[in-house]
C-alpha cells in the first residue's frame, strides 16, 4: 500500500474513532505499524521546527499555554491537544489536522511528550526547542526512580538543536544544562527566593523538615543562573514577573498555584521561540486569556452547578491540588484507576497528606482502586460517605448527593476521560 493510501486509511480510522467519542491513539498505532516514518516526515516540513514539552507535572497545561502564546505571535501551531503524549498520540493528532491531500497548515509544532516516549521521539525528530519542567516521583512501575526520569530528559536536552528552556529551581532539571550540546542555547525560568518554599522540588518534599526545610538549602543551590522569566509574587490571580529583568504584571485565571509557575515556563518558551521580535505586551495579554486544559481544573456545568475536574497522578500533583483547594465548601469525589496510562502502582497515595479533607470529608470514592483510596483516607481520619467503584454509578450518586454545593473531582487520567464521557450525556463538555 502506498504512503498516501496508508495516510488516508489512518485518517479514515481516526474519523471513525471520533464517532465513538474521540481521544483514541489507535489511528496513530496503525500509522506506527504501516508507515513508521510518518511523524518524522511530516514534522520535518514545519518551517519553525518542533517544540517538545516534558517533565513530570504540568505538561498538558503548560503546552496549552505555550500554544496560545505562540498563536498570539502570529504563528500557526500544531499540537497534540488531547494530552495523548505518546508518539502514536502525536501521529493520531497529525491525522486529525491534515487535509485529505496530506497538507498540515502549521508553522511550528508544540508537543507534550511523556518522558519515556520522548526518548523514542527525539531519535526520529530532533526538536528545535525543548521545555523541561520538573522531575518528581511518578509511575515508578513504568519509569523507575527519578534519576531514571532525569536521564530520559537528558536525552531530550542532548537532541535539541535550538534552545532548551530549563527550570532553575529543580536541581535535577538544572543539571541537564551539562547535556545541552554546543551551539544550542539555554534559557531558564525560576522563582523569587520568597516563593521557593511554595514549589518544593522532590528532594525538598522528602527532606526531614518537609517542603519548608528546602528553603534552608539556598547555599547549596546558589548561585543560580539569571532567569529569562522569574515568578516574583502573586495575589489570587494577579501575577508579578521579572521578564528579562523587567518587572511586569498580568493575570493567570487557572486553578492551582502550580499553574502560575507553569505560566512562567510557557512565557520563557514563547520568548525563546519568538526571539528578539517578540511582542511582549501581546504575550502578557494572552496569558490572562488562557483557560484550563481538559481535566486540569476544567469546570463543567451540571444542572446549573459547577463541577471541577482535577487531574492527580503523583504525590506532588495531588499535594498541590489539595493545597489550592478550599476545605469544606465543596462536594468532593476522588476517582483512582490503575490502567497503564495511570500507572499500575498506586502506593504513591501514601505519600500524600489528606488531612485538609477532614473537615468536609469525601462524598464518593470511585474507580478500580476505590477501596485502596478509601483505606488511605481512613488512615488520615477523613470521613468517606460512599465507596462506589463503578464510575458511571458513582458520578450519578455524587451529583445527586451534592445538594447546592459546587463539586470537585480529583481523578487519575483514565478515570478523568471516562468521567468526561459520562458527563457529556448530561452536560456540555468540550470535545477533545
Amino acid at each position: 500500500m502506498s504512503r498516501p493510501h496508508v495516510r488516508l486509511l489512518g485518517q479514515g480510522i481516526r474519523y471513525l474513532t471520533t464517532l465513538r467519542g474521540g481521544g483514541s491513539a489507535f489511528p496513530g498505532l496503525v500509522m506506527e505499524k504501516l508507515h513508521p516514518g510518518f511523524v518524522a516526515e511530516e514534522l520535518a516540513k514545519l518551517p519553525h521546527g518542533v517544540v517538545v514539552v516534558s517533565g513530570t507535572n504540568g505538561k498538558t497545561t503548560t503546552t496549552k499555554m505555550a500554544v496560545q502564546l505562540l498563536r498570539a505571535q502570529g504563528l500557526k501551531v500544531f499540537t497534540n491537544r488531547t494530552g495523548s503524549n505518546f508518539v502514536r498520540g502525536v501521529a493520531a493528532a497529525l491525522l486529525g489536522e491534515m487535509s485529505l491531500t496530506g497538507r498540515l497548515d502549521a508553522d511550528i509544532a508544540v508537543l507534550e511528550l511523556d518522558e519515556a516516549h520522548a526518548v523514542h521521539f527525539v531519535k526520529q525528530v530532533e526538536p528545535r526547542y525543548a521545555l523541561l519542567l520538573n522531575v518528581m516521583r511518578d509511575q515508578l512501575d513504568r519509569f523507575g526512580e527519578i534519576d531514571t526520569t532525569r536521564r530520559m530528559l537528558a536525552r531530550i536536552a542532548a537532541a535539541t538543536t535550538g534552545t532548551v528552556v530549563l527550570n532553575r529551581e529543580d536541581p535535577r532539571i538544572a543539571s541537564l544544562a551539562e547535556h545541552v550540546p554546543e551551539g544550542t542555547g539555554i534559557r531558564w525560568f525560576g522563582l523569587s527566593a520568597a516563593l521557593r518554599p511554595l514549589f518544593p522540588s522532590d528532594d525538598d518534599m522528602r527532606s526531614a523538615g518537609g517542603p519548608e526545610a528546602g528553603a534552608d538549602h539556598e547555599d547549596e543551590l546558589a548561585p543560580r543562573p539569571a532567569a529569562a522569566v522569574e515568578l516574583s509574587s502573586f495575589e489570587a490571580n494577579r501575577v508579578r514577573l521579572l521578564v528579562e529583568g523587567r518587572p511586569v504584571e498580568t493575570t493567570v485565571d487557572l486553578y492551582g498555584v502550580y499553574n502560575i509557575y507553569n505560566a512562567a515556563a510557557a512565557l520563557a518558551l514563547a520568548l525563546a521561540v519568538a526571539g528578539p521580535d517578540a511582542d511582549r505586551p501581546a504575550l502578557l495579554a494572552e496569558l490572562s486569556r488562557v483557560t484550563p486544559a481538559f481535566g486540569r481544573g476544567e469546570t463543567i456545568e451540571v444542572g446549573g452547578r459547577p463541577l471541577q475536574l482535577l487531574l492527580v497522578k503523583n504525590p506532588a500533583g495531588f499535594r498541590l491540588s489539595l493545597a489550592s483547594a478550599r476545605p469544606g465548601d465543596y462536594a468532593t469525589m476522588i476517582t483512582i484507576n490503575d490502567e497503564y496510562a495511570d500507572g499500575r502502582d498506586v502506593s504513591w497515595l501514601w505519600d500524600v497528606d489528606f488531612h485538609s479533607l477532614r473537615e468536609g470529608g469525601v462524598d464518593v470514592v470511585a474507580g478500580t482502586r476505590a477501596w485502596d483510596m478509601a483505606l488511605r483516607l481512613d488512615h488520615d481520619e477523613v470521613p468517606v460517605r460512599e465507596v462506589v467503584p463503578g464510575l458511571g454509578d458513582a458520578l450519578r450518586r455524587f451529583v445527586a448527593g451534592a445538594g447546592d454545593r459546587p463539586m470537585r473531582v480529583f481523578c487519575t487520567y483514565t478515570s478523568m476521560l471516562e468521567l468526561r464521557r459520562e458527563l457529556s450525556r448530561v452536560a456540555e463538555v468540550a470535545e477533545i
